[in-house]
């Protein structure tokens, strides 16, 4: 142990993050050993499963934030090539929750396609600890991609199905939902916030193993609590019918058999993106097909849907740099005091904790004197915003000179505008899908919005790789223009749908929506749902 007195930011920091973790361990321990069934107005129930998530988000957003190190500097990829892997990984994260969805609904339950994720992502998680001698020519590299592909697996039977649990305990019309997502959400952000800082400081100052050994305990005691907490939910997430055993034990050699196919398809990033552009436009086109079978107004609503999805992966391709090329600026080019740069990942979970109650009260409060702005005026604030995190960045790196090391507080004002931007795209999107969709296809535009941001976080790798120029060096200058350029696209975007956001506006029929639509009794959960919408993103 490092003497107290030889500390610096870095252990400051970490030495924070772990006293935050255990008050809310205290917490926890306090709700599970009392008798009521219910704390603080809430079921017992609701605390499992954010105990549950903020392990599991401890532990992915802990790797995230030292992967694209990793990938360069103990498997020797290059800069360029780390971006693209490490996207293509994360569009893979996001596609997979479609399949374990759909399983869950017709045939698992919630339950036991989260205990089954859960198993799969301690498995992977596990599996990154293991390090090899390094380079692309060491065997151990095959387990890294069995790592990557439990992990993406154990997402998708993980990542929707523990939300939609937390609906599943309360009444469609119990008024306590707004209240109990937001304190799930809180859950996600905590884990985000604290796994970032303890993974990255570990994996960054004592080795890529301890860090992802951390990684890998938390999501084993998310399943534990999981394990433990399973009478708290009062039946939820049970299967909708009954299972046979045969029939069940053959759904998990499915789940088994797509670890398998992953670890094959997250080596070969030009076929992500083959399968992506295929998959995205057969998708997207079959969304259009089933608009054109509805009346006017629902199919208006279609059109305004795909405008929205449509403008995900440009979005999404700006923001997610913040785990590659952003990563890896701030490691290289940042007078960061020595912090390791992914704890600087941080910052967006801990600005999200700050101010999504402060843009809840907002948009409440313009909505009271009619000023809120549409949902597809809040999409072009958000890629405005995102634009001008870019931007603010470029501008301020060149102000205090290229040569010189860029000062710390402009990696503060990127995050801050990334997270502005952030809280004006995503709940406003996951809300108007879930709001606009007919109640037949309902399920098939969420899985629409969740496969554009896979193309997203796929974009991302490519803006990524371009960061390292026609050579594969990674210079200050080559990703500054590359920012520059994206940013100047993102507010001419955000400009353009400002521009046309009143025609959306007219397609969406809000003054007539409740008529063909999932209706009111979702309306409450949907605007809760994403106090980080990713997440998850």
């Amino acid at each position: 142990m490092m003497d107290i007195s030889l500390w610096a930011e870095a252990e400051w920091i970490a030495a924070i993050a772990v006293l935050v973790l255990i008050v809310f361990l205290a917490i926890g321990a306090k709700i599970a050993v009392q008798s009521e069934p219910e704390f603080a107005g809430h079921p017992k129930g609701l605390y499992m499963l954010f105990f549950a998530e903020m392990w599991e988000r401890f532990s992915y957003y802990g790797m995230r934030a030292i992967l694209v190190f990793y990938l360069a500097q103990h498997w020797d990829f290059s800069k360029p090539k780390s971006n693209l892997i490490l996207g293509g990984y994360a569009s893979l994260v996001y596609i997979t929750p479609v399949l374990g969805g759909w399983l869950a609904d017709r045939y698992l339950g919630q339950r036991k396609a989260v205990l089954f994720g859960g198993l799969l992502l301690a498995i992977g998680h596990s599996l990154m600890a293991v390090e090899g001698t390094g380079g692309q020519n060491d065997p151990t590299i095959n387990i890294f991609w069995a790592a990557l592909a439990f992990i993406i697996v154990g997402s998708g039977f993980l990542k929707a199905n523990i939300s939609v649990m937390v609906g599943q305990l309360y009444p469609m019309t119990d008024v306590r939902r707004d209240g109990a997502y937001t304190i799930f959400y809180m859950g996600i952000n905590v884990g985000a916030a604290i796994g970032t800082i303890l993974v990255a400081y570990l994996g960054q100052t004592v080795g890529w193993g301890y860090g992802f050994g951390l990684a890998g305990i938390g999501m084993l005691a998310g399943l534990i609590v999981f394990l433990l907490g399973k009478a708290t939910l009062n039946g939820a997430g049970e299967a909708p019918l009954p299972l046979a055993r045969g029939k069940e034990m053959g759904l998990y050699g499915i789940g088994l058999a797509a670890v398998a196919v992953i670890w094959v398809l997250v080596q070969y990033q030009d076929v992500i993106q083959t399968l992506l552009i295929i998959s995205g436009v057969s998708l997207l086109g079959y969304v259009l097909y089933e608009s054109f079978k509805l009346d006017k107004e629902p199919r208006e609503r279609m059109f305004a849907i795909l405008f929205l999805i449509s403008l995900n992966p440009l979005f999404w391709g700006l923001f997610e740099q913040a785990g590659g090329s952003m990563n890896q600026f701030t490691d290289e080019f940042v007078d960061r005091g020595g912090v390791p740069a992914g704890i600087f990942q941080s910052i967006n979970p801990i600005y999200i904790i700050l101010l999504a109650p402060l843009f809840a009260a907002l948009w409440q409060w313009l909505g009271a004197r009619g000023k809120e702005p549409s949902a597809p005026a809040k999409f072009g604030l958000a890629l405005a915003q995102m634009g001008l995190a870019n931007l603010v960045l470029v501008w301020g790196a060149h102000a205090y000179g290229i040569a010189a090391m860029t000062p710390v507080i402009l990696v503060f004002a990127y995050y801050f505008f990334a997270t502005t931007a952030e809280l004006c795209l995503s709940p406003v999107g996951l809300s108007a899908m879930n709001r606009l969709a007919p109640k037949h296809l309902a399920s098939l535009i969420m899985g629409a919005w969740f496969y554009m941001t896979a193309v997203g976080n796929f974009v991302a790798g490519k803006i990524g790789e371009a960061t390292g120029g026609h050579d594969g060096e990674l210079t200050k200058q080559g990703l500054l223009d590359i920012y520059e350029l994206f940013g100047w696209i993102a507010i001419g975007a955000g400009v353009a749908v400002l521009l046309v956001s009143p025609v959306v506006k007219k397609w969406m029929h809000l003054d007539t929506l409740r008529d063909d639509t999932a209706g009111e009794e979702q309306d409450g959960a949907d605007e809760a749902y994403p106090i980080n919408a990713r997440p998850a993103e």
